[in-house]
């Protein structure tokens, strides 16, 4: 489930990224292929040194070259990128200081990508390490309606909403295997499930899951009227990664000794969980973001 969310998020940010920043020319000219799966995209935008803080402190520069651009810095945790036919490459102009898009293709002079290696969670997923040395590309592949960081903010907020979806469908996971498993596991002569304290455990987990999935689908609504916001995405985010690992954890507890062991599949849904908690924005930063909206107070640094 989380590699094909992961798969499908990501090809959407690069998707979104060209649909809201792009040029009615540059919309034609990559979302077809698209849409129909001849091409694939990815989304770069978190650096080694910057994940959370990459909108006030991008350290990947442009500059204007002739009739084209010259990138340079690196992009990292960059899902679909050791894979992907072109990346969406987010960057500062070294004289504005304005973010402006590229589309960068593989292959392109001076663009390579390192697959990450040693991941305890969404070990499917493909991230790549991103270095951008001196890369040029002309004018051509530079977004061209792209309003600086609005776009990007654009993009993050729905994809934040699909990584509030990702939470319960990992969270909905690790229940339904609990569930099953104390069903059919017999200790002490008895089936675990006819025991008070499993019964505790999955009565708290179908609470959760099911109060998540509520959030979500007002969220899903809220989209569809044109009405979501950065602080509806955000609170979503934070409300059902935290519900998830609770969840998680206590799918994991049920299982015992054996919750550790990958033929039983719980342990992924722990380790994966970890990853939905912190990326598309820690849930810390999700927290700021909801209380400046709520507060009209700013507590970022």
């Amino acid at each position: 489930m989380c590699l094909r969310r992961s798969f499908w998020g990501t090809r959407g940010l690069a998707f979104a990224s060209i649909a809201l920043g792009g040029s009615a020319e540059q919309k034609q000219r990559w979302l077809p292929d698209m849409l129909d799966m001849n091409k694939i995209g990815a989304f770069g935008l978190t650096e080694p040194e910057g994940g959370s803080q990459v909108s006030q402190g991008m350290r990947t520069t442009c500059r204007r070259d002739g009739d084209g651009w010259v990138i340079s810095g690196q992009k990292k945790w960059i899902g679909n990128s050791t894979f992907s036919d072109f990346t969406v490459i987010w960057a500062r102009d070294e004289e504005t200081n304005e973010v402006r898009g590229f589309v960068v293709e593989a292959g392109t002079p001076g663009y390579s990508v390192e697959k990450i290696q040693g991941k305890i969670a969404l070990r499917m997923v493909e991230n790549g390490l991103i270095t951008l040395d001196h890369c040029r590309v002309s004018d051509e592949y530079r977004l061209q309606a792209v309003e600086g960081w609005d776009t990007v903010s654009e993009v993050l907020r729905l994809t934040r909403a699909g990584v509030a979806w990702q939470g319960v469908g990992c969270a909905m996971g690790a229940y339904e295997l609990a569930l099953a498993y104390a069903q059919e596991r017999r200790q002490f002569g008895k089936r675990i499930g006819e025991f008070q304290l499993i019964q505790n455990h999955l009565v708290h987990m179908l609470a959760d899951v099911t109060a998540m999935l509520g959030m979500v689908m007002r969220l899903s609504h809220l989209s569809d009227e044109g009405r979501l916001d950065d602080a509806h995405a955000a609170l979503a985010k934070v409300h059902t990664a935290a519900r998830c690992r609770e969840v998680v954890a206590r799918a994991r507890e049920i299982f015992g000794g054996n919750g550790i062991l990958l033929e039983f599949g719980v342990a992924k849904h722990f380790a994966d969980t970890e990853a939905i908690y912190s990326y598309e924005g820690t849930n810390e930063i999700n927290t700021l973001v909801v209380g400046r909206a709520i507060t009209g107070l700013s507590a970022f640094v």
